[in-house]
Protein backbone atom coordinates (compact mmCIF):
# COMPACT_ATOMS: atom_id res chain seq x y z
CA UNK A 1 0.00 0.00 0.00
CA UNK A 2 1.36 3.64 -0.95
CA UNK A 3 1.28 6.24 1.85
CA UNK A 4 1.37 9.96 0.75
CA UNK A 5 0.20 13.27 2.30
CA UNK A 6 1.38 16.59 3.44
CA UNK A 7 4.67 17.62 5.51
CA UNK A 8 4.72 21.15 6.39
CA UNK A 9 7.96 22.68 7.71
CA UNK A 10 7.26 25.68 9.87
CA UNK A 11 10.24 27.50 12.30
CA UNK A 12 11.47 30.66 13.18
CA UNK A 13 13.32 32.82 10.02
CA UNK A 14 16.73 31.96 9.43
CA UNK A 15 16.14 28.09 10.92
CA UNK A 16 17.05 27.09 7.50
CA UNK A 17 13.46 25.85 5.85
CA UNK A 18 13.82 26.40 2.39
CA UNK A 19 17.60 24.78 2.49
CA UNK A 20 15.54 21.53 3.99
CA UNK A 21 13.23 21.59 1.65
CA UNK A 22 15.46 21.84 -1.57
CA UNK A 23 17.60 18.73 0.67
CA UNK A 24 14.33 16.47 0.84
CA UNK A 25 13.34 16.92 -3.14
CA UNK A 26 16.54 17.21 -4.33
CA UNK A 27 16.06 20.18 -6.95
CA UNK A 28 16.41 24.03 -5.53
CA UNK A 29 12.78 24.86 -5.89
CA UNK A 30 13.04 27.70 -2.65
CA UNK A 31 15.15 30.64 -2.39
CA UNK A 32 18.15 30.36 -0.17
CA UNK A 33 19.55 33.81 1.34
CA UNK A 34 21.44 34.16 4.38
CA UNK A 35 18.94 37.11 4.77
CA UNK A 36 15.46 36.63 7.23
CA UNK A 37 11.83 36.93 5.88
CA UNK A 38 13.49 35.95 2.18
CA UNK A 39 10.43 33.20 1.44
CA UNK A 40 7.59 34.76 1.79
CA UNK A 41 4.99 32.59 0.25
CA UNK A 42 4.54 28.79 0.38
CA UNK A 43 6.34 26.92 -1.73
CA UNK A 44 4.99 23.00 -2.75
CA UNK A 45 7.71 20.31 -3.20
CA UNK A 46 6.79 17.09 -4.29
CA UNK A 47 9.28 14.00 -3.53
CA UNK A 48 8.32 11.11 -4.83
CA UNK A 49 9.62 7.07 -4.14
CA UNK A 50 8.04 3.72 -4.97
CA UNK A 51 5.70 3.65 -2.32
CA UNK A 52 5.81 7.12 -0.73
CA UNK A 53 4.54 10.46 -1.94
CA UNK A 54 5.51 13.97 0.29
CA UNK A 55 4.05 16.84 -0.55
CA UNK A 56 6.60 19.36 1.38
CA UNK A 57 5.63 22.23 2.28
CA UNK A 58 8.00 25.11 3.03
CA UNK A 59 6.39 28.54 4.77
CA UNK A 60 7.15 31.93 5.91
CA UNK A 61 9.57 32.12 9.28
CA UNK A 62 7.11 32.96 11.96
CA UNK A 63 6.96 36.14 13.25
CA UNK A 64 5.23 38.59 15.10
CA UNK A 65 3.80 40.69 12.09
CA UNK A 66 4.30 44.71 12.22
CA UNK A 67 2.68 45.35 9.01
CA UNK A 68 0.49 44.36 6.13
CA UNK A 69 3.10 41.82 4.36
CA UNK A 70 3.93 40.10 7.82
CA UNK A 71 0.08 39.46 8.42
CA UNK A 72 0.14 37.92 4.75
CA UNK A 73 2.68 35.75 5.62
CA UNK A 74 1.73 34.72 9.04
CA UNK A 75 -1.61 33.71 7.45
CA UNK A 76 0.46 31.52 4.52
CA UNK A 77 2.02 29.67 7.73
CA UNK A 78 -0.69 29.30 9.49
CA UNK A 79 -2.97 27.64 6.91
CA UNK A 80 -0.12 25.07 5.89
CA UNK A 81 -0.22 23.87 9.75
CA UNK A 82 -3.73 23.24 8.85
CA UNK A 83 -3.17 21.67 5.78
CA UNK A 84 -0.61 19.13 7.19
CA UNK A 85 -0.81 15.13 7.91
CA UNK A 86 2.75 15.64 9.71
CA UNK A 87 4.53 18.85 10.76
CA UNK A 88 8.26 19.41 10.79
CA UNK A 89 8.76 22.52 13.77
CA UNK A 90 12.83 23.26 12.45
CA UNK A 91 14.76 25.15 14.81
CA UNK A 92 18.39 26.66 14.90
CA UNK A 93 20.62 24.13 16.84
CA UNK A 94 23.19 26.71 17.54
CA UNK A 95 20.00 28.82 19.36
CA UNK A 96 20.06 25.81 21.77
CA UNK A 97 16.37 24.97 23.00
CA UNK A 98 13.92 26.43 20.74
CA UNK A 99 10.43 27.42 22.44
CA UNK A 100 7.82 25.07 22.11
CA UNK A 101 5.54 25.33 18.50
CA UNK A 102 2.76 27.12 20.12
CA UNK A 103 4.56 29.23 21.79
CA UNK A 104 6.39 30.39 18.41
CA UNK A 105 3.43 30.26 16.28
CA UNK A 106 1.49 32.19 19.12
CA UNK A 107 -1.26 29.11 18.93
CA UNK A 108 -4.34 29.25 20.87
CA UNK A 109 -4.83 25.64 20.58
CA UNK A 110 -1.98 22.56 19.55
CA UNK A 111 -2.00 21.83 15.85
CA UNK A 112 -4.00 18.74 14.90
CA UNK A 113 -1.48 17.37 12.39
CA UNK A 114 1.83 14.97 15.04
CA UNK A 115 5.00 18.04 15.62
CA UNK A 116 8.47 16.75 15.18
CA UNK A 117 11.18 18.95 16.62
CA UNK A 118 14.03 19.00 14.22
CA UNK A 119 17.19 21.24 15.38
CA UNK A 120 19.26 21.94 11.87
CA UNK A 121 22.83 23.20 11.28
CA UNK A 122 23.99 20.24 13.03
CA UNK A 123 27.27 20.82 11.22
CA UNK A 124 27.97 24.24 13.18
CA UNK A 125 27.89 22.45 16.39
CA UNK A 126 31.21 21.12 18.54
CA UNK A 127 30.76 17.33 19.03
CA UNK A 128 30.38 18.40 22.88
CA UNK A 129 27.48 20.99 22.02
CA UNK A 130 25.63 18.39 20.15
CA UNK A 131 25.80 16.09 22.99
CA UNK A 132 24.48 18.25 25.38
CA UNK A 133 21.11 19.38 23.11
CA UNK A 134 20.66 15.51 22.67
CA UNK A 135 20.61 15.25 25.96
CA UNK A 136 18.47 18.57 27.08
CA UNK A 137 15.97 17.31 23.96
CA UNK A 138 15.64 13.46 23.69
CA UNK A 139 12.69 13.60 21.35
CA UNK A 140 14.27 15.67 18.49
CA UNK A 141 15.97 14.86 15.58
CA UNK A 142 19.07 16.62 14.36
CA UNK A 143 19.86 17.88 10.99
CA UNK A 144 22.31 19.42 8.99
CA UNK A 145 19.94 20.47 5.97
CA UNK A 146 23.20 22.16 4.40
CA UNK A 147 25.55 18.84 4.00
CA UNK A 148 22.18 16.21 4.52
CA UNK A 149 23.96 14.65 7.83
CA UNK A 150 20.98 13.33 9.39
CA UNK A 151 18.44 13.98 6.64
CA UNK A 152 18.00 10.39 5.18
CA UNK A 153 16.83 9.23 8.99
CA UNK A 154 14.62 11.77 8.89
CA UNK A 155 12.97 10.89 5.75
CA UNK A 156 12.54 7.06 6.55
CA UNK A 157 10.73 8.55 9.45
CA UNK A 158 8.61 10.67 7.69
CA UNK A 159 7.61 8.33 5.35
CA UNK A 160 6.39 5.38 7.91
CA UNK A 161 4.27 8.14 9.49
CA UNK A 162 2.53 9.22 6.32
CA UNK A 163 -1.27 8.39 5.71
CA UNK A 164 -1.39 5.27 3.72
CA UNK A 165 -3.61 6.24 -0.02
CA UNK A 166 -3.36 7.33 -3.50
CA UNK A 167 -0.74 9.56 -4.81
CA UNK A 168 -1.82 13.17 -4.81
CA UNK A 169 0.00 14.15 -7.59
CA UNK A 170 1.99 12.73 -11.42
CA UNK A 171 4.78 10.72 -10.40
CA UNK A 172 6.81 13.25 -12.68
CA UNK A 173 5.91 16.04 -10.74
CA UNK A 174 8.37 18.30 -8.59
CA UNK A 175 6.29 21.02 -7.64
CA UNK A 176 2.60 22.65 -7.65
CA UNK A 177 4.25 26.14 -8.39
CA UNK A 178 4.10 27.98 -12.12
CA UNK A 179 7.59 28.38 -13.69
CA UNK A 180 6.75 32.08 -13.48
CA UNK A 181 6.62 31.77 -10.17
CA UNK A 182 10.14 30.41 -9.72
CA UNK A 183 11.36 32.87 -12.40
CA UNK A 184 10.16 35.79 -10.44
CA UNK A 185 11.88 34.06 -7.04
CA UNK A 186 14.85 33.78 -8.64
CA UNK A 187 15.27 37.19 -9.61
CA UNK A 188 14.28 38.08 -6.20
CA UNK A 189 17.23 36.12 -4.76
CA UNK A 190 19.62 36.99 -7.17
CA UNK A 191 18.66 40.92 -5.95
CA UNK A 192 18.90 39.77 -2.29
CA UNK A 193 22.49 38.32 -2.83
CA UNK A 194 23.71 41.38 -4.11
CA UNK A 195 22.40 43.96 -1.51
CA UNK A 196 22.48 44.87 1.94
CA UNK A 197 20.99 47.18 4.16
CA UNK A 198 17.39 47.69 4.23
CA UNK A 199 16.40 47.65 0.82
CA UNK A 200 16.19 43.77 0.03
CA UNK A 201 12.62 43.24 2.54
CA UNK A 202 11.60 46.33 0.52
CA UNK A 203 12.07 44.10 -3.25
CA UNK A 204 9.10 42.33 -4.79
CA UNK A 205 9.45 40.73 -7.96
CA UNK A 206 6.75 40.43 -10.44
CA UNK A 207 7.24 38.38 -14.49
CA UNK A 208 4.61 40.57 -16.18
CA UNK A 209 5.33 39.10 -19.50
CA UNK A 210 6.16 34.91 -21.00
CA UNK A 211 7.15 34.23 -24.39
CA UNK A 212 7.93 30.55 -24.88
CA UNK A 213 7.24 30.71 -28.58
CA UNK A 214 10.57 31.83 -29.76
CA UNK A 215 14.18 31.89 -29.18
CA UNK A 216 15.58 32.88 -26.55
CA UNK A 217 12.42 32.72 -24.62
CA UNK A 218 11.29 36.86 -23.53
CA UNK A 219 10.64 37.34 -19.69
CA UNK A 220 9.85 40.66 -18.88
CA UNK A 221 10.23 41.08 -15.22
CA UNK A 222 9.46 44.17 -12.80
CA UNK A 223 11.46 44.40 -9.19
CA UNK A 224 9.44 46.95 -6.96
CA UNK A 225 10.46 48.84 -4.36
CA UNK A 226 9.17 51.20 -1.85
CA UNK A 227 11.09 54.76 -2.63
CA UNK A 228 12.96 56.68 -5.45
CA UNK A 229 15.84 56.04 -3.04
CA UNK A 230 15.88 52.67 -3.62
CA UNK A 231 14.99 52.16 -7.19
CA UNK A 232 18.27 54.55 -7.56
CA UNK A 233 20.74 51.54 -5.12
CA UNK A 234 19.33 48.88 -6.95
CA UNK A 235 19.80 50.54 -10.53
CA UNK A 236 23.71 51.24 -9.30
CA UNK A 237 26.05 54.09 -11.19
CA UNK A 238 25.16 54.16 -14.63
CA UNK A 239 22.70 51.06 -14.20
CA UNK A 240 25.90 48.88 -13.37
CA UNK A 241 24.22 46.58 -10.11
CA UNK A 242 21.27 46.26 -12.31
CA UNK A 243 22.63 44.74 -14.78
CA UNK A 244 25.00 42.58 -12.60
CA UNK A 245 21.54 41.52 -11.27
CA UNK A 246 20.07 40.34 -14.63
CA UNK A 247 23.10 38.37 -16.05
CA UNK A 248 22.93 36.20 -13.05
CA UNK A 249 19.73 35.78 -12.58
CA UNK A 250 19.02 35.24 -16.34
CA UNK A 251 22.00 32.57 -15.90
CA UNK A 252 19.58 31.06 -12.93
CA UNK A 253 16.46 31.28 -15.31
CA UNK A 254 18.03 29.49 -18.26
CA UNK A 255 19.11 26.13 -15.88
CA UNK A 256 15.16 26.44 -14.62
CA UNK A 257 14.15 26.09 -18.28
CA UNK A 258 16.50 24.19 -20.05
CA UNK A 259 16.95 27.14 -23.13
CA UNK A 260 18.53 30.81 -23.61
CA UNK A 261 16.46 33.51 -22.08
CA UNK A 262 16.22 37.26 -22.57
CA UNK A 263 15.44 38.56 -19.26
CA UNK A 264 14.26 42.13 -19.46
CA UNK A 265 14.43 43.31 -16.00
CA UNK A 266 12.73 46.75 -14.59
CA UNK A 267 12.70 48.71 -11.44
CA UNK A 268 9.48 50.07 -10.30
CA UNK A 269 8.63 52.21 -6.93
CA UNK A 270 5.38 50.63 -5.35
CA UNK A 271 5.24 53.33 -2.53
CA UNK A 272 4.85 51.66 0.59
CA UNK A 273 3.83 47.84 -0.90
CA UNK A 274 4.22 46.15 1.99
CA UNK A 275 1.84 47.84 3.96
CA UNK A 276 -0.78 48.06 1.58
CA UNK A 277 -3.24 45.41 1.24
CA UNK A 278 -4.22 46.29 -2.12
CA UNK A 279 -1.02 46.05 -3.19
CA UNK A 280 -0.02 43.18 -1.89
CA UNK A 281 -3.09 41.47 -3.72
CA UNK A 282 -1.69 42.90 -6.46
CA UNK A 283 1.46 41.28 -5.80
CA UNK A 284 0.10 37.85 -5.36
CA UNK A 285 0.12 37.86 -1.46
CA UNK A 286 -2.50 36.55 0.26
CA UNK A 287 -3.70 38.06 3.06
CA UNK A 288 -5.58 36.61 5.95
CA UNK A 289 -9.22 38.70 5.74
CA UNK A 290 -9.31 37.12 2.38
CA UNK A 291 -11.87 35.29 1.94
CA UNK A 292 -11.45 33.81 -1.36
CA UNK A 293 -7.36 32.90 -0.31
Amino acid sequence: MSRAGIITVVGKPNAGKSTLLNRIVGEKLAIVSDKPQSTRDRVVGIRTTADTQMVVLDTPGLLNPRYELHRAMRTTALRALADADIIVYLADATERVPAPLEEAADLSAPPRAPVITVLNKLDALRPVERDELRALLPDARFVSALTGEGVDDLLVELAIALPEGPFLYPEDEISTASVRFFVAELVRETALEQLDEEVPYSIACAVEEFREGQTPVYIRTVLYVERDSQKRILIGAGGQRIRDIGRAARAKVEHLVGTSVYLDLWVKVLPNWRKSDSALRRLGYRHQDDPSA
